[in-house]
């Protein structure tokens, strides 16, 4: 596993060590590329080991669909591969009204365009999917059986592992501190454990990317913030109770779904800041208690065993940046990624690696250009919850 001891050089650098850092460098080091991963804590323990486990499709624009169908077949085949566990045990969301139901429609449609085979259900099939359901509001849901879940424990583990195998480093409690950059070109970067002598950098740091971006004192305006998102999990109940994510926007823009150990895990909507706070808040254990229980009343009798915060780096359009910054060479950026991060990353690291190795990708990378925030020309709103 992961080492502490800094090389003194590496062709490509990452810094961070969450699931974009790590499968970017696994898809790197598997195509014979020298990289090293600087994370300043532990692999993992940004975002990625405190996220809701979710793996979709369903997107409201043709960009992230077609990334995330890509993301699907990668996970379904890793996952297979290196033994960790993945499920597609779907994605269903309960729709309340008339309007909801029709922008659901229009993005069946974009979803289907590409294959993936998100289908208009009833409230009914709803509860046959998931008896435990209230559908007493529920006027259709929209059901993908392959979107589905994944243990970001296992899995970042795994790819930590086999990037490792096939030559990558993974440098853990080692924290950047500054860029060593002559005439525009990156030659290095100092960090608390030395110096080491890089040609190329890629900021996956996520909710910290800002800083970096600063610390490299590139000019474009690439605004990423963090804010604290909340979960839960609770006393196990009988397993395969509730086995896809369920999703409600008309409570809460809550999601939750099923531990294989029997848990209901999942949150709300609730939001706070730009912050770097972790703190756990009354509030959220409010509001999540409330509106899990209007989407499934027999959770009330249920014990909140633990709740945690995390990270949504969000940028404006709730869409990720990626690609390369020009005014640094060679500077890459992967990151804002909104609380999509953990089920984009497999397809994330090919786009990368392919414009790093090859200059360019068959996915769109290009709906995720870092200059678009400067240039006013925003993405629709990636479809988010929780």
């Amino acid at each position: 596993m992961p080492t502490r001891e800094l090389p003194e050089k590496s062709e490509i650098t990452i810094i961070g060590g969450g699931i974009v850092g790590v499968t970017i460098a696994h898809e790197l080091a598997k195509r014979g590329e020298e990289v090293t991963v600087i994370e300043k804590r532990f692999i993992g323990s940004g975002s990625t080991f405190r996220c809701g486990t979710g793996i979709r499709q369903q997107f409201n624009d043709e960009a992230n669909v077609q990334v995330m169908k890509r993301s699907v077949e990668l996970w379904k085949r890793y996952s297979e591969e290196y033994g960790f566990p993945f499920e597609q045990t779907g994605y269903l969301f309960l729709l309340y009204d008339d309007e909801e139901v029709e922008t659901f429609k229009r993005n069946i449609a974009i979803q289907n365009r590409f294959g993936v085979p998100t289908r208009l259900i009833t409230p009914e099939e709803a509860k046959e999917i998931v008896p435990l359901l209230d559908i007493s509001e529920v006027i259709a849901a929209s059901w993908n059986p392959t979107d589905g879940k994944a243990d970001p424990f296992h899995s970042t583990t795994k790819f930590a592992l086999h990037a490792e195998e096939f030559g990558a480093r993974l440098v853990e409690y080692t924290e950047v501190k500054d860029f060593i950059i002559k005439n525009g070109e990156i030659k290095g970067l100092k960090t608390t454990r030395g110096t080491i002598k890089t040609g190329i950098v890629i900021n996956a740091t996520n909710a910290w990317a800002k800083l970096i971006n600063a610390m490299a004192g590139i000019g474009v305006k690439i605004p990423i913030e963090p804010y604290k998102h909340q979960a839960v999990i609770t006393q196990p109940i009988k397993k395969g109770s509730i086995k896809p994510m369920v999703i409600s926007f008309k409570y809460g823009h809550a999601y939750l779904t099923q531990t294989a150990h029997g848990g209901v895990v999942g949150g709300v909507g609730y939001e706070l800041g730009p912050t770097y706070d972790l703190n756990p808040t009354y509030e959220f254990l409010r509001e999540v208690s409330y509106y899990f229980t209007k989407i499934i009343p027999a959770l009330r009798e249920l014990l909140i065993l633990r709740t945690w915060a995390g990270y949504y780096a969000k940028t404006p359009d709730s869409n990720p940046a990626i690609g390369k910054i020009e005014e640094l060479s060679d500077y890459y950026i992967a990151a804002g990624f909104s609380g999509h991060g953990f089920m984009m990353a497999p397809a994330v690291a090919e786009m990368v690696a392919d414009i790093i190795t090859k200059g360019k990708t068959d996915l769109p990378v290009e709906w995720y250009d870092p200059y678009r925030f400067e240039r006013g020309e925003l993405r629709g709103q990636a479809l988010q919850m929780g």
